[in-house]
């Protein structure tokens, strides 16, 4: 795929980071593609604080919403953030083979770990995933590192 098809990707996972925001949540957002790279299979965003659940990131919400597929080889997840040590474990365990990343400048989860183990990493540093994220963390971050672990 071209990086121009990866940008258009990348705006299903902006427009639910920008949800997760509107709701008073962390403005990470995430959307799982078929292997034919068109077809969206679920999307969502992190909703920690929305539903009091610290295991509801943007991409666990994506993969959620996708549904049991009977493989998820050849698909891509798309998200606007670096995806964390537990949203990597996810791409690993079911075999997803490409990640699309917005940004890892704000946070640099577990996309080298993932390239090690051969899954493609794309990371397209979008100036919109950027902004939204450095805006938030310096108005949110108490909430922004306990999302994070720190």
């Amino acid at each position: 795929m071209s990086r121009e098809s990866d940008r258009h990707l990348l705006h299903t996972a902006l427009e639910e980071a920008r949800t997760g925001l509107a709701e008073g949540g962390i403005p990470i957002g995430a959307a799982l593609y078929g292997p034919d790279g068109q077809t969206l299979l679920g999307r969502g965003h992190n909703r920690r604080v929305q539903d009091d659940d610290p295991s509801t990131h943007a991409e666990t919400a994506a993969f959620r919403a996708a549904g049991r597929q009977p493989s998820y080889r050849g698909t891509t997840m798309v998200t606007t953030l670096s995806p964390c040590w537990y949203c990597s474990g996810l791409v690993r365990q079911f075999g997803i083979s490409r990640v699309v990343i917005g940004e890892a400048r704000t946070f640099h989860g577990g996309h080298d770990w993932l390239a090690a183990h051969g899954v493609e990493i794309v990371l397209l540093d979008d100036q919109d995933c950027i902004s939204l994220m450095t805006t938030f963390i310096a108005a949110h971050p108490t909430l922004w590192h306990e999302d994070i672990g720190a």
